[in-house]
């Protein structure tokens, strides 16, 4: 499984106020608010520092991967998905309560359809990001 043996990246530790971004950003990604949920992790990504912040970087590019494919962008997003697997990649499979495996599996599903030519977003559902 992807993530394994990297248990030893340290957790995020996040004041209120960016616990609070943290949330309302997964409130808006599982809402389709793309768009929205990148500014919102933006502002929390800015002041973040240290081993956390290229897995913020990588929710950040799924959610504009999304806002992309949702406009119809199908290079972009798929450039944006192959960007955010990267930076995930070397996150365990849960990371700051965020099932980052399932995650990763969602954009590599959405990923490979883009690659196949499906209609997109074709009566899928949209994305969630789990937060435990």
């Amino acid at each position: 499984m992807r993530g394994e043996g990297v248990a030893s990246i340290p957790e995020p530790v996040l004041s209120a106020e960016e616990e609070a971004a943290f949330t309302t950003g997964v409130a808006q990604f599982n809402r389709a608010l793309f768009f929205e949920c990148h500014d919102t992790l933006e502002d929390l990504w800015s002041g973040v520092r240290g081993a956390s912040r290229d897995f913020f970087q990588g929710l950040i590019q799924v959610a504009v991967g999304f806002h992309h494919l949702w406009g119809g962008n199908r290079s972009g997003a798929a450039s944006l998905f192959a960007r955010a697997l990267a930076r995930l990649e070397r996150y365990p499979p849960r990371y700051a309560g965020i099932e980052v495996e399932a995650l990763r599996a969602t954009v590599r599903d959405w990923a490979a359809a883009i690659a196949s030519g499906a209609d997109l977003p074709g009566g899928r559902p949209a994305p969630r990001m789990e937060r435990a």
